[in-house]
């Protein structure tokens, strides 16, 4: 039997209990070994509820178990910079929830010192390790839907009554764009194979939240005249979804950032002016198959598919975003 990697989880979030915890126990290479907290009694409740044999009333203490190979980082996003760089630095693996930082050059930094100490680091964001995404660029390689023209996602939901919500926190890396805005923009990214060039963008900021973006509309420019139109927030009607507009024909794909656990298959509808049809790619859970591409990456040493770069190129986007909403202006993206 191939050897385990040993998870330690820093945090108690509702993600971490909920999926990713259980994801990493269910997949063929990991095992989660501890579970730290700021409250020991909260961390050592949550390791009987799921049975993890660690416990720690502190994060210090849980880096410091020689054991633990690999942490999982699911703090509120103004924490991730420090924690990842004091895993790092004990030697740790990070796995880093989404949004990896606050900006371009948090992440950036925190990047470069997970290279100098050795260490891997990804970013979370684990509807990309579904096999749905493989076939969707397939498709468009293919060149059934022509040449792509335009690319519209949304991600919404409504927890606005949610006032105590550390996403609503803005000194803490709240908003929309930070906790939804990331997946259409990196969707776009991902199935276009590029890096876009400006972004404006039109935010509703709530006093109700402490000044955070609720909802988040905006115009990503790519090369060749190719844009994302996209639209996230956190005080509207529930949807996710992608549309990829071609030349001949269009990909839809309804629930597109779903966990992918349930028991309906996740679909692609592919539209040309011969014929639609729905393909179905296999139930597979996202979070399950970012543990096992995790493990094999430390394990083994297999390339992971989306580089550490991706996560800075991803938050300067964010970063024009939030800059374009804020001055009402559009915002061109600077090239490294």
């Amino acid at each position: 039997m191939s050897r385990l990697l040993q998870w330690g989880i820093l945090g108690t979030s509702t993600i971490a209990r909920n999926a990713v915890i259980p994801a990493i126990q269910q997949s063929e290479r990991g095992e989660v070994l501890a579970i730290a907290s700021r409250s020991k009694e909260k961390a050592e409740a949550i390791a009987e509820e799921l049975d993890i044999p660690r416990s720690y009333g502190s994060y210090e203490e849980l880096i410091a178990d020689p054991e633990i190979e690999a942490v999982y980082i699911p703090l509120p996003n103004h924490m991730h910079k420090e924690w990842t760089i004091r895993a790092a630095q004990a030697g740790k693996h990070v796995l880093c929830e989404k949004p990896a930082a606050l900006n371009a050059d948090e992440s950036s930094e925190m990047i470069q010192i997970c290279k100098e100490y050795g260490v891997i680091f990804a970013e979370a964001i684990m509807y990309r390790y579904h096999p749905k995404h493989r076939r969707v660029e397939e498709i468009i390689a293919s060149g059934e839907i022509g040449t792509v023209r335009a690319i519209h996602g949304n991600f919404t939901c409504n927890t606005a009554d949610d006032k105590e919500n550390v996403r609503f926190k803005r000194e803490m890396g709240g908003g929309s764009l930070f906790d939804l805005g990331v997946y259409p923009i990196s969707a776009a990214r991902m199935y276009l194979g590029q890096e876009p060039e400006a972004v404006t963008v039109h935010a509703l900021f709530s006093d109700e939240h402490d000044g955070v973006d609720m909802m988040a509309s905006g115009l990503i420019e790519f090369p060749e005249g190719v844009a994302l139109t996209f639209d996230c927030g956190m005080w509207a009607s529930g949807r996710a979804e992608m549309e990829i507009l071609g030349t001949d024909g269009r990909i839809e794909l309804p629930k597109v950032f779903g966990w992918e656990n349930s028991d309906i298959p996740p679909q692609i509808i592919v539209h040309t002016d011969s014929v639609s049809r729905e393909e179905r790619v296999s139930v597979s859970n996202s979070f399950v198959l970012q543990a096992e591409t995790f493990a094999s990456a430390v394990l083994e040493g297999t390339p992971l598919p989306f580089e550490p770069e991706n996560t800075v190129n991803n938050m300067r986007v964010i970063d024009a975003c939030l800059e374009s909403a804020r001055t009402r202006q559009r915002i061109v993206i600077n090239k490294v």
